[in-house]
């Protein structure tokens, strides 16, 4: 405990474990992998770019930091975009846009104002594993550095366990 409210955040070296573990297993399996990205504006794609041999599994990301963005380039209907549709549609059309076969996206407010009424630190998560889309959404504390650290660490260990296997299909709501 380092005495600062907030929760603890990964560090940089945690982070890199886990893409290095990520690069392990898409490689193992063949895989690529893509993001689109909104609150976490490319932090996604930043650390999985560092990873090891990125280029030989990595597609790429997407930031569509801005609603008019999702809708045009990402094709997230007219409404709400931080909910399990915006999610969802996200990573299909990405993953349809860069060819991968793991996609992740990421849509949610980290606060402190919110844009849809949405308390801050919720986060949308949107998967979509050899064209199977599944959601979850998470509520994290903290100000918006927490809750951005927060949705970077669970986008990758998401990430992580699709491609080693380790996941349950569902949609589910955590908070």
């Amino acid at each position: 405990m380092n005495g600062d409210p907030r929760p603890e955040l990964p560090s940089g070296k945690d982070l890199d474990d886990m893409c290095r573990q990520l690069a392990a297993a898409v490689e193992e399996h063949g895989l690529s992998v893509a993001t689109a990205e909104s609150l976490t504006a490319g932090n996604i794609a930043a650390h999985l770019g560092k990873a090891p041999d990125a280029g030989s599994w990595f597609c790429g990301g997407i930031v569509a930091y801005t609603r008019e963005v999702k809708h045009s380039v990402l094709h997230v209907p007219d409404g709400p975009v931080v909910c399990e549709e915006a999610a969802r549609v996200m990573a299909h059309s990405t993953a349809t846009l860069m060819g991968a076969s793991l996609t992740l996206a990421v849509t949610g407010e980290a606060g402190p104002n919110t844009q849809e009424n949405d308390r801050p630190g919720t986060v949308w998560f949107g998967v979509v594993d050899h064209g199977t889309a599944e959601t979850e959404k998470q509520v994290f504390s903290g100000d918006p550095e927490a809750v951005l650290g927060a949705t970077v660490e669970h986008a990758i260990q998401l990430l992580l366990r699709h491609a080693s296997g380790r996941h349950t299909p569902s949609s589910r709501v955590v908070n």
